[in-house]
């Protein structure tokens, strides 16, 4: 079935033209609303690109998935301070402390102690670590100026892994569809991981 699809692709050209913007504007949304699987999404179209002609497509996949990154993450952040400076609080802060088990927020809390601004750099790679951080840099009353510096190389990255995953998956497999495959399984198993380990230590313990 995915290879029928994935066989009646338009041209590369109408490709690029729908499939860039789409890319920034799932990414982006992702980041503000933390329940697309972004990494997956940026994967998928860096298997797709490796198999285009153009030598470019994989450097705009990652412009594409590491800008988008940034202004979501720009825009989550932005609308978290206005919650911190509220009095009754917002939605949008609600959300990112829903989203930061205790545990998780001290933790962020510690590291953003000891390492400052560079911590958000490690949040990216770590599946669900960002939004701790972010919570983190939120009631530490973090300027934005100083937690975009952090977030640039942060987002950068993120972006080069999972595109390095996607390129691994395309480079394994002969038809992209079956790389898409490939580099989707992995980027839901690894974003899981964490959550399947917490799950089970707690079992062992009780």
């Amino acid at each position: 079935m995915i290879h029928e699809v994935v066989s009646r692709l338009p041209p590369e050209s109408t490709q690029q033209a729908v499939g860039y913007p789409s890319l920034f504007l799932l990414v982006a949304l992702g980041a503000l609303v933390p329940v697309v699987p972004t990494g997956a999404l940026v994967s998928s179209a860096a298997v797709v690109a490796f198999h285009q002609s153009s030598p470019f497509a994989l450097l705009v996949v990652f412009a594409v998935a590491s800008a988008a990154a940034f202004l979501g993450d720009i825009c989550l952040y932005w609308l978290g301070q206005r919650g911190v400076r509220s009095k009754n609080g917002s939605k949008w802060l609600r959300v990112i402390s829903e989203r930061a088990a205790p545990e998780r927020l001290a933790q962020a809390q510690r590291k953003l102690d000891e390492h400052g601004a560079m911590v958000l750099v490690l949040s990216r790679l770590v599946p669900a670590g960002r939004i701790p951080v972010m919570l983190a840099c939120l009631l530490g009353r973090m300027p934005m100026r100083r937690f975009a510096r952090g977030d640039v190389p942060a987002c950068l990255a993120w972006a080069a892994t999972y595109q390095l995953i996607g390129i691994l998956g395309g480079s394994l497999f002969p038809e992209p569809w079956q790389g898409v495959v490939a580099a989707v399984g992995l980027t839901l198993l690894i974003s899981g991981a964490p959550a399947v380990w917490r799950r089970l230590r707690v079992r062992f313990a009780r």
